[in-house]
């Protein structure tokens, strides 16, 4: 193969030569000169690239760090006082009282609660709510109303760590 390639080469006059090599010469450069602003390019993109994820990985690192710390502290306690109290109290909050037909308190750790006609995602932020107190549902029956968005809700509460 070489062989030939060197007659080929041999077998062209000295100008179509000299043509050749420079063609090759211009078709190499310009080859290397798209490759560096490719990269160029490419760098400018991941720099960029990198700081936004820096940025990220710090935030990541204290949200982690904030997380260690909460988990490390003593439980919220339980809110003191009869349940019943409290479950009044974060229904008025919510603005649901006017839904509320019956709350019943069996016990200072139990509450039943019945609402006609509640919106739903106003029941779901109640519920919310009332975990954040420690307080978790034991049971619930949720029926959808004729309107959208409204349900009857019966549902028992207890504190958390009651069973």
């Amino acid at each position: 193969m070489k062989a030939v390639l060197r007659r080929l080469w041999e077998s062209r006059a000295p100008r179509e030569r000299i043509i050749i090599a420079a063609l090759t010469g211009l078709f190499a450069t310009a080859s290397y000169i798209l490759v560096v602003h490719s990269a160029e390019t490419a760098r400018g993109k991941l720099r960029t690239s990198v700081a936004t994820l820096r940025t990220q990985a710090a935030l990541l690192e204290q949200q982690a760090t904030e997380h260690e710390r909460l988990r490390a502290g003593p439980a919220t306690p339980a809110s003191s006082g009869e349940l019943r109290t409290l479950v009044q109290a974060r229904v008025d909050s919510a603005r649901l009282s006017g839904a509320v037909t019956r709350i019943d308190a069996p016990d200072a750790d139990h509450v039943t609660l019945v609402m006609g006609a509640a919106s739903f995602a106003d029941w779901l932020a109640f519920a919310a709510a009332l975990q954040e107190h420690q307080v978790r549902l034991e049971a619930a029956r949720i029926e959808a109303l004729a309107s959208p968005g409204l349900v009857s809700v019966n549902a028992s509460f207890a504190r958390a760590g009651l069973q």
